[in-house]
């Protein structure tokens, strides 16, 4: 027998639904606990990647279970798809008052030499979270929950928004079982991981510039949504 399943073994397969949950709410309340400066990326780089990537995956790797890290041409197809919808939501936000003021949420500048190294760091971020939220809570239990997975996390996907702009905070929920159903859908995290982490580069880049559309024209147009603009 295997290594691997071995630990399978010792783990106990069967219970891969209960750890997984206990597992999920485990970290959510470590990482609200975890304090970091809101100022220094690579400390929440650190934070994310030890609770985020690193132990669910471990946790993954001794249960034999996936957590969506593989590409194919569904997932690759589902990635331009989810790219393609997210792209003019981003474009917008990067007109609103709310946003622009909040981000690029790390200190940057246009010159590439510090913006490239900013994005990379945030992608590290993205793929962590990604592996956490759609991977460990969805697609990594969607042969339990089926696609009842998708809808897991979006709680706990908001909560951990709490403090952002309201209008994110408003679509953090939706976003999070818009993510999930794709991810779902092609069984990989590509595509939340590309659309999320493409995303957040390209609103910093935009914030960082003068707004591609007049921010008086997007007040007025979502002037209905309950929320500050």
């Amino acid at each position: 027998m295997s290594v691997h399943a071995r630990l399978r073994d010792a783990a106990g397969e069967s219970t891969w639904l209960q750890r997984t949950l206990l597992v999920g709410l485990v970290l959510s309340v470590a990482w609200s606990s975890w304090s970091v400066s809101p100022t220094d990326l690579t400390a929440r780089v650190i934070r994310d990647v030890i609770l985020f990537l690193l132990i669910p995956a471990g946790l993954a790797f001794t249960h034999g279970r996936e957590l969506g890290f593989h590409v194919d041409r569904v997932a690759l197809r589902d990635t331009l798809a989810l790219a393609a919808f997210v792209f003019p939501f981003y474009l917008v936000g990067a007109s609103l008052p709310s946003i622009r003021a909040y981000y690029p949420m790390w200190q940057t500048s246009t010159a590439l030499g510090e913006f490239l190294p900013h994005a990379l760091q945030q992608m590290l971020v993205v793929v962590a979270a990604e592996t956490y939220y759609r991977g460990l809570l969805c697609v990594g239990v969607s042969d339990e929950f089926g696609v009842k997975s998708v809808f897991i996390s979006p709680v706990v996907y908001a909560l951990h928004h709490v403090g952002k702009p309201p209008i994110e905070l408003l679509l953090s929920g939706p976003t999070d079982v818009l993510f999930g159903a794709v991810d779902y859908h092609s069984q990989s995290i590509l595509p939340s991981i590309v659309a999320h982490g493409l995303g957040l580069t390209l609103l910093d880049w935009l914030a960082l510039h003068e707004p591609v559309i007049p921010p008086e024209a997007v007040l007025d147009a979502l002037r209905w949504l309950p929320v500050p603009l």
